[in-house]
């Protein structure tokens, strides 16, 4: 285990904890659904040991930083807005952003937006999706036809909640499980399913997921409940009408793009990661990890941090 520092910041009208370890330029570490700062556990002191001061926070709505009841407020740009209220609070110019799942658009929008305060980005699983013409909600339907489509779900109050909640360790191993890339079960299932029937609770674990990091993400969200989450997936719209002025643009800071083989957001936007230098003409490197799913810094330590390193000694060097 980490021995990173933990604490508490005002940030953007929010109280957020942090977890932080180093010293060196600032890298941020952004997490996903369903985690908190602990997804970056194997991270924080790989970087710092490389010179870098390294913070995850619990991202807004999740683990032990607040959860806003209104859930307009879970907006992309309320994120940007978080990561620039935090370099604030630490009283940091700039940073690297570094983000994965939810928090690569986090980490794509705070590039795009505010690359006077990130002067690079890395993202795990999400590749940048420059916003397009279509309302987000709209072109899911449209790909999903008659078939379950988990985000859709996510929309209704309430809904994905009573089932994610009922048996909280039992929805954390399944979803671990499912997304990673030991899962065989990916069949798609009927609009009327539930999410968890997508997915079998694992007999075993796999090698990367101990017991003691489920008892954390349980812990967490047996606490917190999953609202604060699945508030995210509840403004893809919001964010998609807010960001209008941005039809189109380009991430122009450098750029680093790590991802699984067996990612399930990978399979479905393979065209964009093809065609992501057209949209990220500064990408340095777009890397492809065999076998992984996709929890990539969890389920591929070692060669996340590797690639990590290189891209940050890289923009040392200039």
């Amino acid at each position: 285990m980490t021995d990173c520092e933990h604490r508490s910041l005002e940030v953007n009208g929010i109280r957020m904890h942090i977890a932080e370890q180093g010293r060196g330029p600032l890298v941020l570490l952004c997490h996903g659904f369903p985690e908190t700062w602990y997804s970056w556990r194997h991270q924080l002191s790989a970087l710092a040991a490389a010179g870098y001061r390294v913070v995850a926070p619990d991202m807004r709505g999740f683990g032990q930083t607040d959860r806003p009841a209104d859930p307009t407020q879970y907006t992309q740009l309320h994120m940007a807005g978080d990561m620039v209220g935090l370099l604030d609070a630490l009283e940091v110019e700039h940073a690297v952003i570094v983000g994965h799942d939810w928090g690569g658009p986090v980490a794509w929008t705070c590039a795009l937006t505010r690359p006077d305060r990130f002067r690079a980005v890395a993202a795990l699983s999400v590749p940048y999706i420059p916003r397009g013409v279509v309302r987000p909600t709209d072109g899911l339907r449209f790909q999903a036809g008659d078939n379950f489509m988990y985000m859709l779900y996510f929309q209704e109050p309430g809904v994905a909640e009573a089932e994610l909640e009922q048996d909280v360790r039992s929805t954390i191993r399944r979803v671990l499980y499912w997304g990673s890339g030991e899962s065989t079960g990916r069949a798609p299932k009927p609009k009327t399913a539930k999410f968890l029937d997508l997915m079998d609770d694992p007999p075993t674990l796999p090698a990367w997921l101990r017991e003691a990091d489920v008892d954390h993400y349980v812990g967490e969200f047996t606490r917190t409940g999953f609202t604060g989450g699945l508030n995210w997936y509840r403004n893809l719209d919001r964010t998609w009408e807010l960001m209008a002025a941005y039809t189109n643009a380009r991430v122009t800071t450098p750029a680093l793009y790590v991802t699984g083989e067996r990612d399930l957001v990978y399979v479905r936007w393979k065209a964009a990661v093809e065609h992501l230098a057209q949209s990220v003409p500064n990408l340095r490197k777009t890397v492809v990890l065999p076998g992984c799913g996709h929890w990539t810094q969890q389920e591929r330590p070692e060669a996340v941090n590797a690639e990590l390193i290189t891209f940050l000694t890289s923009l040392e060097g200039g």
